[in-house]
């Protein structure tokens, strides 16, 4: 099938004014401002905990919006147009977007960190637009071309999943470990998916939501446990029971962000084992640092995605090592989006696709 062109394409945009606020705009085309860049039609976007995040209370952290931004960045689409320096893609490529674009030159990005980067300008996130938008302008370097067997929709997962991937890097796993994952929303049932994948013979999903164990043990988990109201310390004891680890797992991955979730990680790992962070909540908590310490656990953060996490990702979609299609409960229509944003802030879905504007469905 041909690419669209661009004069065909609109560029109606889904825009957060403030808190609880969103309205459709038609924005300006973008046009290619490297010879090194490609435009692309947005075919699916997926809604992120951020987006829902900006959405009711308008700012995450320091990051505030204070003039109108479109959301999104969890997205697909086809290639329309690329700079003449461009020989990675051509028109009509489906591809992933990754949506954070770092400077290229300052320290992090030279050691390969570029997650780090102190000028990443990242899609959705004051003061950059995002990608429910009907075109969107893109280095041609960051845009990752679709095997034929993986779908756009699928294309759109694969930002979360890269997210995944970061995280499991981090906590280095290997054949025959044993990882318990906190939290089983999407971007926790994609490390339980990407740690199983690494070859981790026992995968425990924790929740106190027993629905979400239950998609849990169906998708990747080889163990789910419902976290109960009593002390992190029992909590983790009856993880340990449950997969017959008295002396604790090889890694934990908080994809929380909860406290008792987090103090409960530190009491279920074992000596020497890894802990890795890569949920996020209220920027201080209480820790429990004495486990720290006389486990001597290596701890690490885990922020976005860098050098070759978005390829693996879509490697692990394209062999069916992880099937991002499970977590789409439903895709809609660009028009439904506010209806969408809804659902997700409710809890009513794990994955919900919008349709580009320009995309039928």
């Amino acid at each position: 099938m041909a690419a669209p062109k661009k004069d065909d394409l609109s560029n109606l945009s889904f825009i957060l004014n403030k808190p609880n606020e969103v309205t459709f705009s038609d924005r300006p085309k973008p046009t290619l401002s490297s010879p090194h860049d490609v435009l692309v039609a947005v075919n699916y976007t997926g809604i992120c905990g951020s987006d829902i995040h900006y959405y009711l209370h308008g700012a995450i952290g320091h990051f505030v919006v204070k003039d109108p931004m479109v959301l999104g960045h969890e997205s697909s689409g086809t290639v329309i147009e690329a700079g003449e320096g461009v020989s990675s893609l051509k028109v009509g490529d489906r591809v992933a977007i990754e949506p954070g674009y770092p400077c290229r030159r300052c320290h992090d990005c030279r050691a390969g960190q570029y997650n780090l980067c102190p000028e990443m300008a990242f899609a959705a996130t004051p003061p950059y637009d995002g990608t429910l938008t009907g075109i969107w302008s893109a280095p041609a370097d960051f845009c990752y071309k679709l095997p034929d067997n993986v779908s756009l929709q699928e294309g759109a997962l694969i930002e979360p999943l890269a997210v995944a991937v970061h995280i499991v890097k981090q906590a280095i796993i290997t054949p025959g470990q044993s990882v318990v994952v906190m939290g089983a929303g999407p971007v926790g049932l994609l490390c339980a998916a990407v740690a199983k994948a690494y070859g981790a013979s026992k995968v425990v999903s924790v929740d106190i939501v027993q629905s979400k164990l239950d998609f849990a043990k169906d998708f990747a988990a080889t163990h789910t446990y419902s976290s109960q109201r009593v002390s992190p310390e029992e909590n983790a004891k009856n993880i340990l029971e449950l997969v017959g680890l008295p002396r604790g797992v090889d890694a934990v991955i908080d994809a929380s962000g909860a406290e008792p979730s987090i103090q409960t990680s530190l009491h279920t790992v074992r000596m020497g084992g890894t802990y890795v962070q890569g949920g996020m909540g209220k920027p201080d908590i209480n820790f429990p640092i004495m486990a720290l310490c006389l486990k001597e656990v290596t701890a690490k953060g885990s922020f976005r995605y860098g050098a070759g996490d978005y390829q693996l990702a879509v490697e692990l979609v394209a062999t069916g090592k992880v099937d991002v299609k499970k977590l789409v409960t439903a895709t809609v229509a660009f028009e439904k989006a506010e209806e969408a944003f809804k659902k997700v802030k409710e809890g009513e879905a794990i994955k919900v696709l919008i349709a580009g504007p320009n995309e039928k469905i």
